[in-house]
């Protein structure tokens, strides 16, 4: 049987916060269960403060659940086999402002264990996928949000992922830049590439996605289908908030 790409069950995620006089104890995330099924596109929505962020961090390894147990394509967030298979965009990727743009993208291919004719392969094929080639001789510092997005999004590909796990891809994009993306998510979907998708955009949403997770103060309050909304008068709008009212 194939492992989920994304397996939730009973998560809990608390914080400690130091304060002077002891602790403060914040849980973000309370009895979190769900599955991100191979090859499905998922959506992540939610009010600010509702998990959202701490859901991708769980996934990427950069955070570990409280209670509860986390598994991307079987395995835990933090071992080898789970990470060589997940491309990360964050909400505000950060690449040095001085470099090009292969060369941010060499570097993080030999982090990811690519050298030679295969990372030189990996660059290139990343770089035609986003549309980067026609801006290969400007400096990051001359980028900007749009093709900050576009080098995070082929920062993300360059090692060939099964599952893309991308933060607000589109937030502060222009519609061609939004459409661009919203083509090239569209494409790995169909080579049968996971996406789980976090977005404050509904409209975005409903475009990119075929399954919506809606999360209310760091529990999940519905999983929608894309047959749902587009059955619901309002469709996924009204869906979403009457779920966080």
């Amino acid at each position: 049987m194939t492992p989920a790409a994304v397996l939730f069950s009973g998560v809990e995620k608390t914080y400690r916060r130091p304060r002077l006089l002891g602790a403060d104890y914040h849980t973000a995330l309370k009895d979190l269960s769900f599955e991100i099924p191979p090859g499905e596109v998922t959506g992540l929505l939610g009010l600010n403060g509702a998990g959202k962020t701490t859901i991708m961090k769980l996934i990427t390894g950069l955070l570990f659940p409280t209670a509860g147990k986390v598994r991307v394509f079987g395995h835990s967030p933090s071992e080898g086999a789970a990470k060589a298979r997940v491309g990360f965009l964050p909400e505000l990727p950060y690449f040095p402002p001085q470099v090009k743009p292969a060369e941010a993208l060499a570097y993080y291919g030999r982090l990811s264990g690519l050298s030679g004719a295969s990372l030189s392969a990996a660059v290139d094929s990343a770089m035609a996928r986003t549309g980067l080639e026609p801006h290969a001789g400007k400096r990051v510092l001359e980028f900007s949000k749009g093709m900050l997005q576009r080098l995070g999004l082929a920062q993300a590909l360059l090692h060939g992922p099964d599952l893309l796990v991308l933060d607000e891809p589109v937030s502060g994009l222009d519609p061609l830049a939004i459409h661009d993306i919203r083509s090239l998510l569209a494409g790995l979907n169909a080579e049968g590439k996971a996406v789980f998708l976090s977005s404050h955009s509904i409209s975005e949403v409903e475009k990119l996605c075929s399954r919506v997770l809606i999360m209310v103060r760091g529990r999940l309050s519905r999983s929608v289908t894309r047959a749902e909304w587009e059955a619901a008068r309002g469709g996924l709008e009204k869906i979403f908030v009457e779920a966080v009212k």
